[in-house]
C-alpha cells in the first residue's frame, strides 16, 4: 500500500465493471438501511440484515475465544511458567510493520507481566527473513530460556530443533503458511495448522501476538490490565500488511483506529506529525499509505529496530528524533525505489519491448526496495514484474503478478530451478544460482505467453453502481457520507466505495502538484457541479473531451478549516454520448 510516482507518465485505462443491480428479494431483507446502502452492503456480499448489521456495528459472527486456537493454552502454560520463575525470554520479530507491531505489542506485554525481554529482530540484509541458526546461538549464549516469536517461524524447522538442542523453548506465533512438518516447537500459534478449530484463518502477526496476551489474561487475570490496551497496534499492522478487513480482523481494526484517536503512544504522536495526519480523524487509508511506509522504511533502508523503539518509547524528545528517521528513511526508500523502477524498466525493454514478463536484476538494486519496484511496474504495465537482487552466486528476487497469471503455480513448474521459492497467486519470492537464472526467466515468459495467448491484459476497476450526479440534491449528500462512513475501515476485501458517472461536462481543468502530475477539475452534471481531483491523470490537460464518463470516490475535501465535497477521479473515458 506504500503509494508512490509511477515511472509510466500515465496509468492505463482500465476496464470498468459495474456490480449487478441488487436483487428484489435482497433489498426486501436489507430494507432497514437505505436504498444507497443496501446496494453496497449487497457487492460486499452481506445479503441479510443480521450480516449486515454485524458488518456495520464492526462486530466478528464467530466466537472469538483465543483458547480457541490450536496450543493456546499450552502457550499460555509455558509463558506462566516462565514469568513465575523468571525465566530470560526473547521476543523474535519480522522487520515489516507487522512484526514491528507485534514484537511492540508483545514486549510491552511481557514488561506488564514483570518480565524484562529481550527483542530480537533480523536485519534483512545481513540475516534475511524469519530465524536463523546463528541468532539461536547468539540468544543461547545470552542465557535465553524462551523465543517467542512474532510474524515468523512457522516454517524453521532446522532452526527450532537447533533451539531445541541448545536447552530454548519456543512458542510460534506466526500467520504465514505452515511447513509439514511444523517445525518442533512447544507450542505453534497459527490458525492456519492443520487441526485448528479456529474460525478466523486471516489475522495478522500482530493478530496473533494480540491474541495469545487475550488468552494469558484470560487465563490469568491482572489487575487493571487488559489486552485491549494494544488494539492501536493491531490495527497499525493489520492493515500495514494488507490482511482483509473483514470478520474479526474488522472488529479488531475499528476498534484499534478509535484507540489511536485518543492515543497516548508517544511514538504515534510524533510519526503522526511528520506523516502529516491529523490522529483525532485518521482511518485506515492513512495508515496504509502513511504510517505503514513509514514504519516499513526502517527495516528497507537499515534496521527495523528504529521503528520498534518509537512505537515503545515513552520519551517525547526521544520519539521525535525517532519520527524523523523514519522520515528520511522513508524519502530515501521512495527515491531508490523509483530508480530501480527506472531501471528495471529500461533493462527489460531494451532489446525485447514485447515480452510477457518484465524481469530485471542487478546487484544494485536493494533488496529492501525491490518487491515495491516490482508492485509498482505490474500496476504500470499490467504485466507480472520479477525484479531481483544479484550477489556473485545468487539472485533473491520479488515477484508480482496479475489476476491471469498464477506466479506461485508458475514457479512450481520450475521449482528444480530454484533455490527456495514461496508465496501465493499474486506476490511470491525466490532464490535462484545465477546459473540458472537464464532458464528459468525463459521458462516463466513461455509460460506467461501461454497463458496470455488470446486474453486482451486489462485492469478491471470495480464499481459499485452508477449515479447521475445532476440528480444528486443536497440533502442526499450528508446521507451518502454517512453510508460510506459504515463502510469504514476499508482495506482489502472491503474496498471503498467507486461510483460512475456518464457524460459529464468539463467546465475547469487545471494542473497541480510536482511536474503538473495530478488534475484539478470542476465537473458539471445537469445544472450541477462538482470540484474533482484525478491523481496521475495530467497527461489529460492538452487532450481532455468536453464530455467525459468517470469512476471516483466520493471525499471532503478539507482545506484551511473548511470542507467541501469532492470527486477524487480514479479513472476517465472520453464520454460515447457528448
Amino acid at each position: 500500500m506504500e503509494s508512490d510516482n509511477l515511472t509510466q507518465n500515465q496509468p492505463l485505462q482500465k476496464r470498468w465493471v459495474v456490480a449487478p443491480l441488487i436483487p428484489d428479494y435482497i433489498n426486501a431483507e436489507l430494507g432497514e438501511f437505505s436504498p444507497f446502502m443496501r446496494q453496497l452492503l449487497y457487492n460486499r456480499a452481506l445479503s441479510t440484515a443480521q450480516a449486515a448489521r454485524a458488518f456495520i456495528e464492526g462486530k466478528a459472527s464467530h466466537d472469538t475465544n483465543p483458547l480457541l486456537i490450536k496450543d493456546m493454552q499450552k502457550a499460555v502454560d509455558i509463558l506462566h511458567s516462565a514469568i513465575e520463575n523468571q525465566v530470560k525470554i526473547a521476543i523474535y520479530g519480522d522487520y515489516d510493520a507487522d512484526g514491528v507491531t507485534a514484537s511492540a505489542l508483545m514486549f510491552e506485554f511481557l514488561s506488564a507481566l514483570g518480565a524484562q525481554p529481550r527483542v530480537y529482530i533480523p536485519n534483512r540484509f545481513d540475516e534475511g527473513y524469519g530465524l536463523n541458526l546463528d541468532a539461536i546461538d547468539q540468544l543461547a549464549s545470552e542465557g535465553i530460556q524462551l523465543v517467542i516469536t512474532v510474524d515468523c517461524g512457522v516454517r524453521s524447522v532446522k532452526e527450532v530443533q537447533r533451539a531445541n538442542e541448545v536447552g530454548i523453548q519456543t512458542i510460534i506465533t506466526d500467520h504465514h503458511l505452515p511447513s509439514d512438518p511444523l517445525p518442533p516447537a512447544s507450542a505453534v500459534i497459527n490458525p492456519r495448522q492443520a487441526g485448528d478449530i479456529y474460525p478466523e484463518k486471516h489475522l495478522a502477526g500482530v493478530g496473533l501476538a494480540y491474541k495469545l496476551a487475550q488468552a494469558y489474561l484470560q487465563t490469568y487475570p491482572q489487575p487493571g490490565s487488559a489486552a485491549d490496551r494494544w488494539l492501536d497496534l493491531v490495527a497499525i499492522g493489520t492493515i500495514a500488511d494488507l490482511a482483509p478487513l473483514i470478520g474479526e480482523n474488522r472488529e479488531l481494526v475499528k476498534a484499534g483506529l478509535n484507540q489511536i484517536r485518543r492515543t497516548e503512544r508517544q511514538g504515534l504522536f510524533s510519526l503522526a506529525q511528520v506523516a502529516g495526519i491529523n490522529l483525532d480523524k485518521i482511518n485506515a487509508g492513512n495508515i496504509g499509505f502513511n504510517i505503514g511506509p513509514r514504519l516499513n522504511a526502517a527495516g528497507r533502508i537499515d534496521s527495523a529496530l528504529s521503528a520498534f523503539d518509537l512505537l515503545v518509547t515513552k520519551d517525547i524528545f526521544t520519539a521525535g528524533i525517532l519520527a524523523q528517521k523514519l522520515e528520511a528513511q522513508n524519502t530515501q526508500r521512495q527515491n531508490i525505489m523509483n530508480e530501480i523502477q527506472d531501471a528495471a524498466i529500461a533493462m527489460s525493454y531494451a532489446d525485447e519491448p514485447d515480452q510477457p514478463i518484465i524481469f530485471a536484476a542487478s546487484p544494485e538494486f536493494n533488496e529492501g526496495v525491490i518487491g515495491l519496484a516490482a508492485s509498482r511496474v505490474t500496476e504500470a504495465f499490467y504485466r507480472p514484474a520479477i525484479i531481483g537482487h544479484q550477489d556473485e552466486t545468487h539472485t533473491v528476487a520479488s515477484c508480482r503478478s496479475i489476476n491471469e497469471f498464477n506466479i506461485t503455480e508458475a514457479l512450481d513448474q520450475c521449482a528444480e530451478l530454484l533455490v527456495r521459492y514461496g508465496g501465493h497467486s499474486a506476490a511470491a519470492g525466490l532464490t535462484v544460482r545465477n546459473e540458472n537464472l537464464t532458464e528459468l526467466v525463459a521458462r516463466l515468459r513461455a509460460l506467461a505467453a501461454e497463458t496470455f495467448e488470446g486474453l486482451e491484459l486489462t485492469p478491471e476497476l470495480s464499481i459499485d453502481r452508477e449515479i447521475q450526479l445532476d440528480k444528486l440534491e443536497g440533502k442526499h449528500i450528508p446521507m451518502i457520507l454517512d453510508d460510506l462512513h459504515y463502510l469504514e475501515p476499508t482495506g482489502r476485501n472491503n474496498p471503498e466505495a467507486i461510483f460512475c458517472s456518464r457524460n459529464c461536462q468539463t467546465r475547469s481543468v487545471r494542473t497541480v502538484g510536482a511536474e503538473g502530475k495530478h488534475l484539478k477539475l470542476r465537473i458539471l452534471s445537469g445544472n450541477r457541479d462538482f470540484d474533482a481531483i484525478a491523481f496521475r491523470h495530467g497527461h489529460w490537460l492538452d487532450i481532455l473531451p468536453k464530455y467525459i464518463d468517470i469512476a471516483y470516490t466520493f471525499e471532503l475535501n478539507e482545506y484551511m478549516g473548511q470542507s467541501s465535497l469532492q470527486l477524487n477521479i480514479k479513472d476517465i473515458k472520453p464520454s460515447q454520448e457528448g
